[in-house]
């Protein structure tokens, strides 16, 4: 009784692992068709969708959501710089030419708060960089979205501009009140009232970033709430109730 007890268990796990596969398999073709319907006027099945948002606006919420509800690629445009930032990668080559070995760690690794400290005190340095780094970012990240071709591929990245801009067929701006923004960067982060008004600061104001979008998620609230405005965004309006 045991042993048949064990082979029925073992069935039943199978059974519910083969059900489940098969249920994922419709909900991902169903997604497919409902995002083909929504971007029939642009005749893509598997859209380039570009996130951005300020520091804290909860970027990384929406990016998991796309991949495991949606079966999105997802590509993060800063960790795409950071990798052609390391030892001979082009990247590395052009800002240790303009800035010298004083960025360098003992193991040739760049010294990230070395490099900050340089550029964020004069402008026409940190301009200088962007020169140099921005476009070779963007020229890997447009190969890497190329190359996902026959999936559904989400860009983000904290910086508008032309050429991310251009890369995407849809770009999404990621709203989260400031408030709430600070909260989340003090609690999950540890940042200072100081280092927060820095860096926003720095970032693209609110009217910015919706000049430079096409659609808006307001991201204050619950993750549901935003995982709703998502799906109304992919499948539009027809198909929200569906």
């Amino acid at each position: 009784e045991i042993g048949s007890g064990l082979v029925g268990s073992e069935m039943c796990i199978r059974d519910r692992d083969t059900i489940k596969e098969q249920i994922r398999t419709m909900c991902q073709d169903r997604t497919d068709d409902m995002l083909e319907t929504h971007f029939t006027c642009k005749g893509k099945k598997y859209p380039v969708i570009g996130l951005t948002g300020g520091v804290g606006a909860g970027k990384s919420t929406v990016l998991s959501i796309l991949q495991e509800k949606y079966g999105f690629h997802v590509i993060q445009a800063d960790l795409v710089a950071r990798a052609l930032m390391e030892p001979g990668k082009e990247a590395y080559e052009a800002v240790c030419a303009f800035l010298g070995p004083k960025i360098l760690l003992e193991d040739g690794q760049i010294n990230r708060s070395a490099m900050a400290e340089i550029i964020f005190k004069d402008p026409s340095k940190r301009a200088k960089v962007d020169s140099l780094t921005h476009p070779l970012v963007w020229k890997a990240v447009k190969k890497e979205a190329e190359e996902y071709n026959r999936q559904s591929v989400v860009i983000e990245a904290a910086i508008p501009s032309k050429e991310f801009r251009d890369i995407c067929d849809e770009m999404w701006y990621l709203y989260t009140s400031r408030e709430e923004r600070i909260r989340r960067l003090k609690e999950s982060r540890g940042y200072s009232d100081e280092k927060i008004a820095g860096i926003m600061a720095n970032q693209a104001s609110e009217e910015e970033f919706r000049n430079f979008t096409d659609c808006e998620i307001n991201n204050s609230g619950t993750e549901e709430e935003t995982s709703l405005q998502i799906q109304k965004l992919l499948c539009g309006k027809d198909n929200e109730t569906a």
